[in-house]
C-alpha cells in the first residue's frame, strides 16, 4: 500500500530538480570554499551564487543573508545576540513558539540575562496585539520581540508589518521565526521592519540541515559559533555546499511556483476540512483555519475516546503520516504545548494534518474513509 505522507510541516520531499542541482557539488565539485585553488572557488562560486539568488527572493542584499544550519541555529543566534550584544534586557514572546525560541528564552531568563514576558493569545489562537503594545509601552528596559511568523501546529499567522511597526515605535528589536512561511509566501525584506527572520530549506523540498537567518544590515552582533573566518566571519565552520546550493535552488523553484502550488494546497486543506465535517461528528478545528493562517496546516481535534487515543498509531499502521503536535516533540508522548496554551480540552485529540504540492484529494478520501473507520 502507498504511504499517504501528510506531515509536510515536519519536513517535506526533497524535490528531484534540487537533488539535481546539489549532484556535482556531492560528486567533482567538492572542493573547500575556503581554499584558493580553482577547485575551492568554483564552490566558492556555488554559495555566492545562491546567496545573490535568496537575497533577490526575498528583497534583501546579499550581505544580509547568512547559511547556518537551520531555523534552530538561526533563531539561537538571533535571540541571544539581542540579549548580549543589543543591549535588549527584556524578551518578549508567547506561549506557543516554537522550542528553538521557547527554551532559549527560558535559558536567557533562567541565567539572569533578561526579563521575560508572554504576550497573551486570543481564543483563536492569535497574538493579542493590544496586550504586545501594552507591554512594549510599560516596559522600561530595551526589549527585544520573538514571535513566529506562522504557528507549526495550528497554522495561525500574524501580520509581520504590523508587529514591526510596532516594534519600532517602541524601539525593540524584532526577531520572527519565519521557518513555516519562507517558500509559502512572498517575502519583501526591505520594506519590512525586522532585524531577523530564519528559514529552513527542508520545509519547502530543500535538503535539511541548512537554513538561514537574514541579519538586517543596520544590526551589529557577533558570532554564536566561533573558529573560522567562514559567512563574513559571522558563522565558523566550513560551509554545508550541497546543503546551501540545495536551498538556493528550493527557494527558487517554490517562488516560482508559489501561485500555482499554493492555490492548489489551499484546495487540499479545505477539501479535508469539509470532508472532515460531514462525515466525523463532533470534530473542531485549532487556530484560525479559515481566516489568518497557512495553507499549509489543518490541526484537528477529534472527540476522545478509547478508539482515538490511538489515532496516530492507528493512522500510522494503515501507512498514513500525521503528527500530534510538532515532529520534534512527537517522540515523547506530552501532548502539544501549543494545543495546551489556547484549547486544553482534556476530551479532544489533536492531530496535526500538513500538506505539499505532492498531495492529493484521492488521499484525503483515502485518510478520511480510515478515520471514519478508526473512530
Amino acid at each position: 500500500m502507498k504511504r499517504i505522507y501528510f506531515d509536510n510541516a515536519a519536513t517535506t520531499a526533497l524535490d528531484p530538480q534540487v537533488l539535481e542541482a546539489m549532484m556535482p557539488y556531492l560528486t567533482n565539485q567538492f572542493g573547500n570554499p575556503s581554499s584558493i585553488y580553482s577547485y575551492g572557488r568554483e564552490s566558492r562560486m556555488g554559495i555566492e551564487a545562491a546567496r545573490k539568488s535568496v537575497a533577490k527572493i526575498l528583497n534583501a542584499h546579499p550581505a544580509e543573508i547568512f547559511f547556518t544550519s537551520g531555523g534552530t541555529e538561526s533563531s539561537n543566534t538571533a535571540i541571544t545576540a539581542a540579549v548580549r550584544d543589543l543591549g535588549c534586557k527584556h524578551i518578549i514572546s508567547s506561549k506557543i513558539e516554537h522550542h528553538a525560541t521557547l527554551h532559549t528564552v527560558e535559558h536567557l531568563y533562567n541565567t539572569g540575562e533578561a526579563g521575560l514576558s508572554y504576550v497573551k493569545l486570543l481564543a483563536n489562537g492569535h497574538i493579542d496585539l493590544k496586550d504586545l503594545e501594552h507591554i512594549l509601552a510599560t516596559t522600561t528596559d530595551k526589549c527585544l520581540v520573538t514571535l513566529m511568523h506562522a504557528n507549526n501546529e495550528i497554522g495561525n499567522m500574524f501580520d509581520i508589518n504590523v508587529v514591526g511597526n510596532l516594534c519600532k515605535k517602541y524601539n525593540a528589536i524584532f526577531h520572527s521565526d519565519t521557518v513555516q512561511t519562507v517558500g509559502h509566501f512572498p517575502f519583501d525584506l526591505r520594506n519590512t521592519p525586522v532585524h531577523f527572520i530564519t528559514a529552513a530549506g527542508h520545509k519547502f523540498h530543500g535538503p535539511k540541515g541548512v537554513g538561514i537567518l537574514y541579519i538586517n544590515e543596520n544590526v551589529r552582533i557577533k558570532p554564536f559559533i566561533n573558529g573560522g573566518s567562514q559567512e563574513r566571519n559571522m558563522r565558523a565552520g566550513t560551509e554545508n555546499l550541497y546543503g546551501i546550493v540545495g536551498f538556493g535552488k528550493a527557494l527558487e523553484l517554490a517562488t516560482t511556483n508559489h501561485e500555482s502550488d499554493s492555490s492548489h494546497i489551499k484546495e487540499i486543506k479545505f477539501y479535508m476540512l469539509e470532508q472532515l465535517k460531514k462525515h466525523i461528528k463532533g470534530v473542531g478545528f485549532n487556530g484560525d483555519p479559515l481566516g489568518q493562517s497557512l495553507y499549509t496546516v489543518l490541526s484537528v481535534s477529534f472527540p476522545k475516546s478509547e478508539k482515538s487515543e490511538m489515532l496516530l498509531f492507528n493512522l500510522d499502521i494503515n501507512h498514513i503520516c500525521a503528527s500530534g503536535g510538532s515532529a520534534c516533540t512527537s517522540g515523547a508522548d506530552a501532548g502539544s504545548h501549543v494545543i495546551r496554551a489556547i484549547n486544553n480540552n482534556p476530551n479532544q485529540v489533536t492531530v496535526r494534518f500538513s500538506f505539499s504540492k505532492n498531495n492529493t484529494k484521492e488521499e484525503v478520501d483515502i485518510v478520511v474513509e480510515k478515520l471514519k473507520e478508526v473512530i
